[in-house]
């Protein structure tokens, strides 16, 4: 399709086609809604989830929840769609029958028990009790065992699936949450039809059809275009039993910027859209931040920063590099090889920080962290005299290890808040250093770093010590809804362009990519001090996350086997190790 005629005004009722993009994270889902012939986003609306990150116990029932443990609630997702969508359409003042297209991007690998018709277990009265029938999100780590064992079996085998995944598997991802429910669970387990991800599930809801996205099942549940599954003996080697694999995965996945189908005409007239509106595949929130912030090309490094830090690059070819999470033909963009790595957890390191540690008062928070970023700001490199490890959640790249901690080292009677502070950020930007050199080490050459997120436009500071550290240009994406822009993409991508969608995502990002908010050049004074810094973090990083990780973990260990067992512990047909 020519460029000319992308969102040329052909979708229906006055004005310009427009399409929607919802973005559901960890706290909150957004909705945007997105011209689709200026680019401009003419409204947002998010919507707090009312059960927020279920750490603890069940709703309802206060069922305990055992360490590691993050659920979700489904119910949270519908209400983004059914007070989000109609908000954001009042909030535009646009006729809605000008949208043509939806597209949804959710949290991954966030993953739930459905039954035949796609009712979440969890809403049902026989299995509410049941911790494993929840929505299991993206940073759930109570399968770690689970994903230690499939890593083992897989290299003593020489599965050679595992180097598409960086050489590890992840207690994030969809088979050892799945193994988790199996054996401790196994009522819940043999009561589920899918075992689904919640972007499917949401379009699911939307559309009345269960369409799987090949772009969650390519990086989350080990699947590939051309071999498919690992083999089953691969499973029953590491646990006895589980012989059927893809039962509660299916085997049909469709590709990204598909349509799934049309909006339910019940749910299409609770939301105020017409009916036909399409629904793209289901993505994932990371990866539709690539077309979302305008970059369709190799050599450039996107990072989402808020809660985790995800980062993706594309290129041509597929090289099966250590350290990253996945590698997945046509994942990210048609036409590419598209490469995932991250760092989890990183807004949760500071709100941990500032909330828990210092005892902000939550009225007080924004002016807490501002005080904190000018104090840090007015700090030199190296003046802290601090290094810390990023790992208060776990290390997802390069080590994908979840059970190790965070680290400070260097503190003393004189330590201020804004030190540790400072120290915090820096540890960010030493840990992202570490993956973009992994990257490079590899032969993907890495030109400039694209930042979006709520972080990426709150943390100027950040964004320069980015730039010192790899001593890259980091640009800030012009939009605070990249996720919701590139979802609203692909909602175009599914429509059409008979409808004044977009026949190709790329024909999408060519015309509609954002301005660029803000540059920061690396500072070569900076940088040379930092690189003193970061000889010190990677002797960390490799000291405590390699040759004695066995420290890190026995702490954790410690602390899981003097505490409350995690629900449903020792029942089921076989343990997590």
């Amino acid at each position: 399709m020519n460029e000319e005629t992308a969102g040329s005004g052909a979708g229906r009722g006055r004005g310009a086609p427009l399409a929607i993009g919802i973005d559901y994270g960890t706290e909150s889902g957004r909705v945007l809604v997105l011209d689709l012939v200026s680019g401009a986003e003419l409204a947002v609306s998010e919507v707090r989830y009312a059960h927020g990150v279920l750490e603890e116990a069940l709703p309802g029932t206060g069922e305990a929840l055992g360490h590691d443990w993050a659920l979700q609630h489904p119910l949270d997702y519908v209400e983004v769609l059914e007070r989000g969508v109609p908000d954001a359409l009042a909030r535009a003042g646009v006729d809605p029958a000008r949208v043509v297209g939806l597209g949804i991007d959710v949290t991954s690998c966030t993953v739930l028990p459905v039954a035949a018709d796609g009712t979440p277990l969890c809403t049902t009265q026989m299995w509410r009790s049941h911790p494993h029938a929840w929505p299991k999100l993206w940073k759930h780590h109570g399968a770690q065992g689970y994903a230690d064992r499939l890593t083992e079996v897989a290299l003593e085998r020489g599965e050679p699936f595992l180097s598409r995944y960086g050489g590890r598997i992840s207690s994030e991802w969809y088979f050892p949450k799945l193994l988790e429910v199996f054996h401790e669970d196994r009522a819940v387990y043999d009561a589920t039809d899918a075992f689904v991800e919640a972007t499917d599930w949401i379009v699911w809801h939307c559309t009345g059809k269960q369409v799987r996205s090949a772009c969650a099942a390519g990086y989350k549940a080990f699947w590939s275009a051309t071999d498919g599954l690992p083999p089953t003996t691969y499973f029953t080697a590491a646990y006895p039993g589980f012989d059927r694999p893809g039962e509660k995965l299916g085997s049909s996945f469709a590709p990204l910027g598909a349509s799934a189908g049309t909006l339910l005409p019940e749910l299409a007239a609770r939301l105020g859209l017409p009916a036909g509106v399409a629904v793209a595949v289901g993505n994932v929130d990371s990866f539709v931040s690539v077309p979302g912030a305008g970059v369709e090309s190799p050599g450039t490094f996107v990072m989402v920063i808020g809660t985790s830090i995800c980062d993706m690059v594309v290129h041509p070819s597929e090289v099966l590099l250590p350290g990253i999470t996945g590698v997945v033909a046509d994942g990210i963009l048609p036409g590419s090889f598209g490469y995932e790595a991250g760092q989890p957890a990183v807004g949760d390191m500071f709100a941990w920080y500032v909330d828990r540690l210092l005892g902000t008062d939550p009225a007080a928070r924004g002016a807490r962290y501002r005080e904190l970023e000018e104090a840090a700001d007015a700090l030199v490199p190296g003046a802290t005299g601090l290094v810390a490890l990023d790992w208060w959640n776990g290390n997802r790249s390069v080590l994908a290890d979840a059970d190790l901690s965070g680290v400070l080292v260097g503190a003393t009677l004189a330590t201020s808040p804004a030190e540790v502070y400072r120290s915090l950020l820096e540890s960010v930007a030493f840990g992202n250093r570490r993956i973009v050199d992994n990257f490079v080490e590899h032969g993907l050459d890495i030109d400039t770093i694209v930042a979006c997120g709520g972080i990426a436009e709150k943390s100027p500071g950040l964004m320069q010590m980015l730039a010192d550290t790899t001593g890259r240009t980091v640009a800030v994406a012009g939009s605070p809804q990249i996720p919701a822009r590139g979802s609203a993409l692909f909602g175009a991508v599914a429509a059409g362009s008979a409808t004044g969608g977009f026949d190709d995502i790329s024909a999408a990002v060519r015309a509609l990519a954002p301005p660029v908010a803000r540059t920061y050049t690396p500072d070569a004074a900076a940088g040379s001090v930092y690189d003193e810094v970061y000889s010190v973090h990677r002797g960390l990083h490799d000291l405590l996350g390699r040759e004695h990780v066995e420290w890190m973990h026995a702490l954790k260990q410690l602390r899981r086997r003097v505490s409350v067992p995690a629900p449903g512990a020792g029942v089921g047909t076989g343990s997590a190790s």
